[in-house]
């Protein structure tokens, strides 16, 4: 059980843009319900980068799919809670901890009865916006050994129709359809199977489907939202969900997009995306705390840069760079680099 899994450059792609999407989608937040608040076009500006980028968490989970359902290795219990759930658990509690702390600040004092009622509260209700991702994440990670076994012994084509099945539940969920199968559980693992399904196969002669169904869904998110906010005169999070349909087409898209073209960048470039890779979980814990005076909507950052399609991708960029740092330092710390695997 100790042998090391194969270095895979386009894996490490795929977590390097997610990475940098899923911290323009922090960072834009605040924003996405300034309708009729801000001027339109600042606000559509917004809310078309969260409209392109709401892949992230989903391609983080097909990535976990790809890798660990394809480990073809004897199942060890011990091995498996320590080392895999091990080191997304740790964190979780660990960060979960700190960010109660930092919760607990107001008026610049501290109250540590206002951080144990978030902690209290913390087995329902994540104690800071990004930490939801645990409550979904950690669940999947019980059913990876049961997929497993049964995704080897499947033959390709009963594969295929799996993920139909899945994907019409993510239809089901983009439109909802009420059912009791569309359960958060369900429709992540879907994610896990999808990752695996691709990792596991030459995408590139679906390449070209993949983009016609990638970017169709890509601007049925932009034109969509701005359709759907203009109907409901506030902003619409129809077309915005991490298990709809249109979700999972550019997820599947960027996917075999990474596949297929990752190899033709630069060694220089590799290395700075195989170590923002390397560092990437930490970096998802990290970037809220320097994102706290940006998004205090008082301090008027987002006004710096003139317009929201400036900004929000100069203080991703920045963020993300100095996450990269803070991460790098930490995980050179005995003890605290558990924090940051």
């Amino acid at each position: 059980m100790s042998a090391r899994r194969p270095d895979i450059f386009y894996i490490h792609l795929l977590r390097f843009i997610a990475a940098i999407a899923v911290i323009a989608i922090h960072v834009l937040g605040p924003l996405r319900g300034g309708y009729g608040v801000i001027p339109d076009h600042q606000w559509f500006g917004a809310v078309s980068i969260n409209a392109l980028t709401r892949w992230a968490v989903p391609v983080f989970m097909m990535i976990s799919g790809a890798l660990l359902l394809s480990d073809t290795r004897p199942f060890d219990n011990r091995h498996y809670l320590q080392r895999r759930l091990g080191k997304v658990v740790v964190p979780f509690i660990g960060w979960t901890l700190i960010y109660a702390a930092v919760g607990g600040f107001s008026g610049g004092q501290w109250s540590a009865p206002d951080t144990l009622a978030i902690i209290e509260a913390s087995p329902n209700e994540p104690v800071w916006y990004h930490l939801w991702f645990f409550y979904d994440f950690i669940p999947l990670y019980f059913v990876i050994p049961l997929l497993a076994p049964l995704l080897h012994r499947m033959d390709p084509e009963r594969v295929k129709l799996l993920i139909a099945a899945w994907m019409l539940l993510t239809l089901m969920h983009l439109l909802k359809v009420e059912t009791p199968l569309r359960q958060n559980i369900l429709l992540y693992s879907g994610y896990l199977v999808l990752g695996w399904y691709l990792f596991n196969r030459d995408n590139r002669p679906q390449l070209k489907i993949w983009l016609v169904l990638g970017i169709g869904s890509a601007l049925l998110n932009v034109i969509g939202t701005w359709y759907a906010s203009e109907a409901k005169g506030a902003y619409s999070s129809l077309f915005m969900g991490y298990k709809t349909l249109n979700t999972v087409l550019i997820g599947g898209m960027l996917f075999v997009l990474a596949q297929s073209y990752a190899d033709r960048i630069g060694a220089g470039a590799k290395k700075v995306i195989t170590s923002i890779s390397t560092y990437s979980l930490g970096i998802y814990l990290v970037h809220p705390l320097l994102l706290i005076p940006v998004r205090d909507l008082e301090n008027g950052v987002y006004g710096w840069f003139g317009h929201t399609l400036i900004g929000i991708p100069v203080i991703t960029v920045v963020t993300l760079l100095v996450a990269w740092a803070i991460t790098a330092a930490l995980a050179r710390i005995p003890a605290i680099n558990r924090l940051v695997p």
